[in-house]
């Protein structure tokens, strides 16, 4: 046998390519840490430069300010002590401000000059405080007016209301000069009597922001600097506009703002310098090992792929190689050259000879097994292990209906030979289900499934067979699904239905008993009798809730007949459930029912397999009131066993041995037997498949206690029972006529 293309796999360029791919993560990961620390610090010094800048701009805005309004409480101070307003009183006062200013500029020699004006703009009295040039009076007076201050230097027939301060600030551009201006409306904090209007005195007090007096604002307030531009700064984080009164800008102080950020940054540089070697180290360890891993790994590589398509039990491919096989090979299938086979084979027994000697014994069981199907396939063909007690063959060479015929026989038979097993001859059996390519498909998807299908009808028919597939497989398996998927939609929907058939006493006049009987009006192919899907039922996993709601719709509709027994048949599969008395005695307690008034019928196929635990079921269940029948009685071999061992309360003679009864007198000499039996063992005995006189003549004179068949009704709707039970004696007709 040829090993699969996927055993003698390797893949030793998979180690370089993964030290490659790990690298390269690892770089981008690298980069990308690195990259986003950079972007953190960045950020951080950015953040700081901006608050930092931020706070400047505020600081020396707020001093500005502050300054500002200290000159304007310090001059009104100044002229509202000095004798200016009573100089400004006299007959002639032009002399007399001159003489009151130049007394006054002594403690105004924080300002380069000062002025008196008129409103009108006539200079009265003017002082310069430092050696300079010195503005007029009345043109500063214009400026004032022509940037709209008429407010600051208002006249007597201006009404600014009683709420306006008597001096105000103002930054004035004029001839390349930065002016700050203090004025102070002289009639505010002294009454002239004798002014008229157009000549109210206004004092005017102006500051030059030469270059001097900016650095001794950069020196006090340890801004670098600070200087005085026409333009509007780019940064706007390092730029005070100095507003006239009427909003406008005039000119814009500027600096150069404090950093702190890039010193952080040059104060640990040598730290992010440090950081940034410790990662570039551990990145150059980290590959270094990643080379050495992928060194070994690429020396065990090869042992790897040669166990990762290989079975460790039986050291056949496994099921992974198989498919890659069976892949390959239909893709170099022609449509005109030969075909090939799948054959999937199940061991029969094997579970038994597991649980009877051991694992240690199944495991060397399927060795020789393996040893046996490889020494059966021709050469080129491929055998593997697809799982537990399951086997694979992909069979190329003389792929013929015929040959996979002959491979299948041999295969039966040599695996019917006995085994081996730790000193003792173990004889199994298998089954086996043939499909063939392209005949039945050309994937390997459909031709698994396919021969599953084959596999699943081969065990079906009785086991140690083979199978080839058939279109009819295919159909019955649809039918199932069908039936599968329509059932499970009618229980969920309630779209099941109920009949019910009498059970009467021996003479034929009393109804004793109702047997539940379960139909399916399917709406496409009509009423559906049980046998149709009880089997499929029990297949698919239906039953449990198929029997649950049997038993509660049965309930409801029984609790209205009073005194009449309930019957219902239990499936094997549902009497083996862990929680079948739970469910039962819960059903009963929802639907109201009397226990008393149910009985369960039961078939030998529910004891068979583990007899403590159905005894343990029957005593538990009968415990709370419910009745038990053994139905189909006289068809197993164990019967006479069963009545002695299960305290059964009905025994139902099955209906095959009425059928012949008249043609030979064996049948009646058995059921006479089996009604004498069961009268004997004080228990109740009907009889099922009544349907002539003779019948009913025969058995009310063996001795039995009740009666079911057609002589009397078949299965019908619960209101039909409704009817009969209102009757005196609903089958006197009958009788009568038959």
């Amino acid at each position: 046998m040829s090993q699969p293309p996927a055993a003698k796999m390797t893949n030793a360029g998979s180690s370089a390519r993964m030290f490659a791919s790990s690298v390269a993560t690892l770089g981008c990961a690298f980069l990308l840490l690195m990259a986003a620390g950079t972007g953190v610090i960045v950020a951080i010094t950015r953040e700081a430069n901006r608050l930092e800048a931020q706070r400047q701009a505020e600081r020396i805005e707020a001093t500005f300010n502050a300054q500002l309004r200290l000159n304007e409480l310090r001059l009104e101070g100044l002229l509202v002590t000095s004798d200016l307003p009573g100089a400004l009183q006299q007959d002639e006062p032009q002399a007399a401000v001159q003489a009151a200013l130049g007394r006054l500029h002594r403690q105004i020699t924080d300002f380069d000059g000062a002025y008196v004006v008129s409103t009108a703009g006539t200079v009265l009295a003017r002082v310069e405080t430092r050696a300079q040039n010195g503005h007029d009076g009345a043109r500063l007076h214009a400026l004032l007016r022509g940037f709209g201050l008429a407010s600051l230097a208002a006249t007597t027939a201006v009404d600014i209301g009683p709420r306006a301060p008597a001096t105000r600030s103002a930054i004035l551009r004029d001839n390349g000069e930065t002016l700050m201006l203090t004025v102070t409306d002289l009639s505010r904090i002294a009454s002239f009597d004798r002014a008229e209007a157009g000549q109210m005195p206004v004092f005017i007090a102006y500051r030059r922001l030469s270059r001097e007096l900016l650095a001794e604002l950069s020196e006090r307030y340890r801004v670098a600097e600070i200087r005085l531009v026409d333009a509007q700064p780019a940064d706007s984080a390092s730029g005070l506009a100095l507003r006239a009164p009427d909003g406008t800008a005039t000119s814009w102080l500027t600096w150069a703002p404090a950093r702190p950020g890039d010193v952080m940054l040059h104060r640990f540089v040598w730290a992010l310098v440090a950081v940034g070697l410790l990662f570039s180290a551990i990145f150059v360890f980290v590959v270094l090992r990643l080379r050495a891993s992928a060194t070994q790994i690429e020396l065990r590589e090869r042992q790897i792929q040669r166990l990762a398509g290989q079975d460790e039990l039986s050291l056949l491919p496994n099921r992974r190689s198989f498919d890659l096989t069976l892949d390959q090979t239909l893709a170099g299938l022609g449509e005109d050259g030969p075909g090939l086979a799948v054959m999937l084979i199940d061991l029969d027994r094997f579970k038994a000879v597991n649980d009877t000697y051991g694992h240690t014994a199944g495991d060397e069981l399927i060795r020789q097994v393996a040893m046996r199907l490889s020494g059966m396939v021709h050469p080129g063909g491929t055998v593997a292990r697809l799982g537990g007690d399951e086997f694979g063959i992909i069979q190329t060479v003389n792929a013929t209906p015929a040959g996979c015929a002959a491979l299948a026989e041999k295969i039966l038979a040599g695996l019917t030979e006995p085994f081996p097993i730790t000193g003792i001859e173990v004889s199994i059996g298998c089954s086996v289900g043939v499909t063939m390519a392209p005949r039945d498909g050309c994937s390997r998807e459909a031709l698994l499934r396919l021969a599953d299908t084959a596999l699943y009808e081969a065990k079906n028919s009785g086991r140690n067979r083979y199978a080839f597939f058939e279109a009819q497989m295919n159909r019955s398996l649809q039918l199932k699904r069908m039936v599968e998927d329509d059932l499970r939609r009618a229980i969920d929907n309630d779209e099941l239905t109920l009949h019910y058939q009498p059970q009467v006493s021996v003479d034929g006049s009393t109804i004793v008993g109702v047997e539940a009987l379960v139909r399916w009006p399917h709406p496409v192919h009509g009423m559906i009798p049980p046998s149709d899907f009880i089997a499929i039922a029990e297949e698919r996993g239906l039953i449990m809730p198929l029997s649950e709601w049997v038993l509660r719709r049965a309930c409801l509709e029984a609790k209205r007949w009073k005194g009449i027994r309930l019957a219902v048949n239990v499936s094997p599969i549902q009497f083996r459930h862990k929680d079948f008395v739970a469910n039962v005695i819960r059903i009963i307690d929802e639907t109201d029912f009397d226990p008393a008034q149910l009985e369960l019928e039961l078939t030998e196929g529910v004891l068979i397999e583990d007899a403590d635990a159905a005894e343990a079921a029957m005593m538990d269940i009968r415990a709370h009131g419910v009745g038990l029948a053994l139905d189909d009685f006289g068809t197993g071999y164990s019967s006479l066993i069963y009545l002695r061992r299960f305290a059964f309360d009905k025994i139902k003679i099955d209906r095959s041995f009425l059928e012949y009864m008249e043609a030979t007198g064996e049948s009646a000499i058995l059921v006479h037997s089996m009604a004498h039996l069961g009268r004997a063992l004080g228990l109740r005995v009907c009889a099922e498949g009544v349907e002539t006189a003779e019948q009913h003549r025969f058995l009310q004179a063996i001795g039995c206690h009740e009666l079911q068949g057609f002589l009397f009704s078949r299965g019908v709707p619960a209101s039909e029972i409704d009817r009969l039970l209102r009757l005196d004696n609903p089958f006197a007709e009958i009788l009568a006529a038959a």
